[in-house]
Parts: C-alpha cells; sequence; structure tokens
C-alpha cells in the first residue's frame, strides 16, 4: 500500500470514529485533505458522501483510472 492510500485509509477511519471530524469532511474535503497531507491535483474535485440507514452510493469510477 502506498503513504497516500495508507493516508487516506487513516482519513476514513477517522471519519468513522470522530463524528465532528466526519461532518468537516464532508463540508471541506479539500480542506480537510490537505490538514492532513493528502494533495488534490489541480482541476479534480473531491465529493465525500456518507450512507445512512435509507441512502447508499454506488461510485462509479472513470475510464482511466484517475488518481488523487
Amino acid at each position: 500500500m502506498s503513504e497516500q492510500q495508507n493516508t487516506l485509509s487513516t482519513i476514513i477511519v477517522k471519519a468513522l470514529l470522530d463524528e465532528a471530524f466526519k461532518q468537516q469532511l464532508i463540508a471541506d474535503p479539500a480542506a480537510m485533505f490537505k490538514a492532513e497531507g493528502v494533495v488534490i491535483p489541480e482541476g479534480i474535485t473531491v465529493q465525500v458522501v456518507a450512507d445512512t440507514e435509507s441512502v447508499r452510493h454506488l461510485v462509479l469510477l472513470a475510464v482511466g483510472g484517475g488518481r488523487l
């Protein structure tokens, strides 16, 4: 696993354990990723969503497998 994948995994776990962090991550992912040391390339927008009891999300990956 790359260092960036480790960092992303850490962010996910932190969001699962800390509701305030999760809400900040959903509201402003770019700022939260930057604070955690993740560089988002120019022209890329990150959206964070959370499943609920009644809503599930299906993510369709971009053709070409772009990365952060």
